[in-house]
């Protein structure tokens, strides 16, 4: 699976700058709002050492990393749920993501415009999430009125579904995104049909200058603190930092981050927050083919994570062959592994775990 991120946030605050950075791409980056109309994609390589370290050991013909979507999503403003600054479009683009990514300036620049006149990250924050919400109030009432008739037939299924929609209406009424609401199982599957854009998981990004690299400055740690009440997470970036970095050859960005008392690129601290927002692992496999880094939800048995590379690998499952990324760095080789009983038989219903060097056998 390939995880998709939509990027969005008010206009001006480094959306465009940081997606051209981590993806390579060609976002137009001008200083007025609404420079990005059609979202822009791209895709990126997830930076997982452990897959290097793999391929030292273990040589291949090819190495193929996990892969993350960007979705480079245009601002939003006051008004957005209404349809201002071309809001209903940009609204709509949010909807075929798995998770939003929501940069929010935390840094002080004169020369670069902002629409509220000046930067409050709070407020910032807020303002965007105002609006997600009011598009879902009307997603949702209108939800409401086409269940409340068919409810009204006595059919138990549909009055289910309604109180699951009123309940979601109460809490978004009331300044709650829907992401914070506790349902139960049943009442997840009444309301997924809605597509609400506040039910998707959220990480917020404080994009701050040079100076705040390594410690939150005032505007980030107030970030934080909002970002805790909703229950998600801030990572913090510099956007000008990694668009430096996106320009540099790849060998000389491990002396540039160090120079900066970075030890990871801005690319790697998302992938790795996004990855533990939405509950995912990487597992991997390792042939004179390939070596490859494979998405999987935490919690899946290895027939499921089979066939996420082959349906015919699920279907014909016989056993999943594992060992580890400490096995091999201590054996030196997946033979000198096997020879050393190492290599665990694991069936069908064996849970994946982080990390794990995976061969499957099966028959079809």
């Amino acid at each position: 699976m390939t995880l998709s991120a939509g990027i969005v946030g008010l206009p001006n605050v480094g959306k465009s700058t940081l997606f051209n950075a981590l993806s390579g791409g060609k976002a137009q980056v001008e200083n007025y709002p609404f420079t990005t109309i059609d979202p822009n994609t791209g895709v990126v390589a997830v930076p997982d050492e452990r897959l290097g370290r793999i391929t030292r050991l273990s040589p291949t013909q090819k190495v193929v990393p996990a892969f993350l979507e960007l979705v480079d999503i245009a601002g939003l403003v006051k008004g957005a749920s209404k349809g201002e600054g071309l809001g209903n479009q940009f609204l709509g683009h949010i909807k075929n993501v798995n998770a939003i990514v929501h940069v929010v300036r935390c840094f002080e620049d004169e020369n670069v415009v902002h629409v509220e006149a000046s930067a409050d990250s709070v407020r910032d924050a807020g303002l965007v999430e105002t609006e997600l919400m009011l598009a879902d109030l009307g997603t949702v009432e209108r939800g409401i009125a086409r269940v409340e008739k068919a409810a009204k037939s006595g059919d138990k299924a549909l009055k289910e579904q309604l109180a699951a929609f009123q309940k979601v209406f109460e809490s978004l009424s009331s300044g709650m995104p829907a992401r914070n609401l506790d349902l139960t199982p049943d009442q997840l599957a009444c309301v997924a049909e809605l597509n609400l854009l506040t039910a998707k998981p959220v990480l917020y990004v404080a994009n701050v200058d040079e100076s705040a690299v390594l410690a939150d400055n005032a505007p980030a740690a107030a970030l934080r603190t909002f970002a805790s009440s909703r229950g998600s997470d801030v990572v913090r970036i510099c956007a000008k930092i990694e668009a430096e970095i996106s320009d540099l050859p790849a060998e000389e960005r491990p002396e540039f981050l160090a120079g900066l008392g970075l030890d990871k690129s801005g690319l790697a601290v998302l992938a790795m927050a996004a990855y533990r927002l939405l509950g995912l692992e990487t597992f991997f496999t390792a042939t004179e083919k390939e070596n490859r880094a494979w998405t999987i939800r935490k919690g899946t048995p290895a027939a499921k994570a089979a066939g996420g590379i082959h349906t015919d690998f699920e279907k014909g499952f016989i056993r999943a062959e594992v060992f580890t990324l400490a096995d091999l760095e201590q054996y030196k080789s997946e033979a000198a592994i096997r020879a050393a009983g190492r290599v665990r038989s694991e069936g069908r219903d064996y849970i994946v775990q982080d990390g794990d060097i995976v061969f499957f056998r099966f028959n079809v």
